[in-house]
């Protein structure tokens, strides 16, 4: 017996497979079905019961990195053992297959990456290394756990002694120049964009679909809950992420 093809899914397949240069940008709601929350989902996100601003902010690294990495090492140490769910994997086969030229993602878990994309632009930063603002050098994500577990305080450069940062965008920096400037260059090239887990809220990431389609490009959205691009989606699918990527896959 042949199922029936919602038509929205129908729509997103269809999109996906005319355009010649689409792009993906992903969200928190792409990582949550691996057990990872999100930041704003009352009850469950993470600045729920904490202030990102005392915790989350540049100056309370510098101001008191011991208790900015009681929280954050509690936090990367959570996301050790999680793995790439079939959301992820769903957008690393569509760049397989040719219909997708890139990933841009705000996560900083490296799940995207795990997943198997190649061409991941990673604007937030990511766990996978933390580093020393002194001397430039890089400490692997595995090395900065073994230091926090034997240590209740900062995990420091080696060679420096001098608190490690992690290499992520916390509040109050500016986002990469380089990662920043290919993402808005692939969002100016792109003739569809798939936003994917994101409420589109967080700028200037949440720019990038209003450069697409500013440059003539289409939009598609596939995130639960509102987004101030809803109006201007060619098509958009609300339900949970994997099952509607499941069905886009299913469709093409």
């Amino acid at each position: 017996m042949t199922v029936a093809v919602p038509a929205q899914v129908e729509r997103l397949a269809k999109l996906l497979r005319d355009a010649e240069r689409a792009v993906v940008l992903t969200g928190a709601g792409v990582s949550v079905p691996s057990g990872i929350p999100d930041f704003r989902s009352p009850r469950t996100g993470l600045w729920e019961h904490v202030d990102p601003m005392e915790v989350a902010h540049i100056d309370a690294w510098r101001r008191d990195p011991d208790r900015f990495w009681r929280f954050y090492g509690d936090r990367f140490a959570s996301l050790v053992d999680k793995r790439p769910n079939q959301a992820h994997l769903a957008l690393a086969e569509l760049e397989r297959r040719g219909l997708i030229k890139a990933v841009i993602t705000q996560n900083i878990d490296r799940l995207q990456r795990v997943a198997g994309t190649q061409r991941l632009i990673e604007v937030h930063g990511s766990i996978e290394w933390s580093v020393c603002l002194d001397c430039g050098g890089k400490v692997p994500l595995e090395r900065v756990i073994e230091q926090l577990r034997a240590d209740d305080g900062a995990p420091e450069c080696a060679c420096c002694i001098t608190p490690l940062k992690p290499d992520v965008v916390l509040f109050g920096e500016m986002l990469p120049e380089r990662a920043l400037s290919e993402a808005q260059a692939l969002a100016l090239d792109a003739d569809l964009m798939v936003c994917v887990g994101s409420s589109l809220e967080v700028y200037p990431v949440a720019g990038l679909p209003a450069m697409t389609r500013g440059a003539g490009g289409r939009l598609a959205l596939v995130t639960q809950g509102p987004t101030p691009y809803d109006d201007d989606a060619d098509v958009k699918l609300g339900g949970d992420v994997v099952e509607e990527l499941r069905a886009v896959l299913a469709a093409l």
